[in-house]
């Protein structure tokens, strides 16, 4: 009994000696993984839009492969931060306790983002920026998880996210957080966001007021260009067709003659984000480019 008892006194005092600093161990799994040492680019899947009518594009069914569009999120992890790139088209709080696929109009989801982005070790805290192609629903749904980070939006693009009344190609909710956030308004046409050339924003208008797309130079694969809504179909930019819904059609077709320039000059891919069959054959997250 006495050795019992000095075995429990002996365990108590490591215990009270240890407990004071307990709050200096964090969690393994509560800290982002080491900066990789050149960009690199996750992919996840936020789900699908089936739009019955691609006359809207100036394209008949029979010219398409499919009516359908991907809707993917991006992370993009630099040595210098992190970029969260367009994020879904249907917010994980819409998704239901079981589990089961989340619908708005003509979208479907079937994962969370968020648990996407803990399963490659991150959560909203760890994002540096925060930015959009533009600010149409299927591309800012989660907006509202990472008011935490900086937010890169190009002025008219904020303006016409608050507007009042505001758009009916968005849904004010899912980003009103944005409200408060650390704002860096981008004027500049190429905004390098983290100094190096290999993560830059580009000017590309007329899709929506301020429309921009993502260049990234990857050390592997290469120097991509997302698209935004630059295009939805890849048969816009075969066929030279343009969307009747444009904010600014002259706009738009100058800047896929800019954009397409900018493609011949750097070298880069073009990944046309609603790209379905496309973005099908993409390696998604966990997986990474880089």
């Amino acid at each position: 009994m006495i050795h019992r008892v000095t075995r429990i006194a002996r365990l108590a005092l490591l215990c009270s000696l240890l407990f004071p600093f307990s709050a200096l161990f964090i969690p393994a799994q509560s800290l982002p993984p080491k900066p990789p040492k050149s960009p690199r680019l996750y992919i996840f899947d936020c789900g699908s839009l089936n739009l019955p009518d691609p006359e809207r594009y100036q394209l008949k069914r029979e010219e398409i492969v499919t009516n359908l569009m991907s809707a993917p999120c991006f992370l993009i992890v630099h040595p210098k931060g992190t970029l969260m790139w367009d994020v879904g088209v249907i917010p994980d709080a819409s998704f239901a306790p079981d589990g089961k696929p989340a619908t708005l109009n003509y979208a479907t989801a079937t994962k969370r983002l968020l648990p996407q982005l803990a399963a490659v070790g991150y959560k909203p805290s760890d994002i540096t920026y925060l930015s959009f192609s533009h600010f149409h629903y299927d591309h800012v749904a989660n907006a509202n998880s990472f008011a935490g980070a900086a937010w890169l939006i190009r002025q008219k693009e904020r303006d016409i996210m608050f507007a009042d009344p505001p758009s009916d190609r968005t849904v004010p909710a899912n980003f009103s957080a944005l409200k408060n956030s650390k704002t860096i308004i981008v004027k500049d046409d190429e905004y390098d966001v983290f100094g190096d050339g290999s993560v830059v924003m580009k000017s590309a208008p007329g899709h929506s007021p301020d429309h921009q797309v993502l260049f990234l130079k990857l050390a592997k694969t290469g120097p991509v260009l997302l698209s935004g809504d630059l295009y939805h179909y890849p048969e816009e930019r075969k066929l030279n067709r343009y969307p009747i819904t444009e904010f600014n059609l002259e706009q738009t077709k100058a800047s896929r003659a800019v954009i397409e320039a900018y493609l011949k000059k750097t070298g880069a891919q073009l990944w046309i984000q609603h790209d379905y069959t496309a973005n099908g054959k993409l390696k998604k997250a966990p997986l990474y480019y880089e």
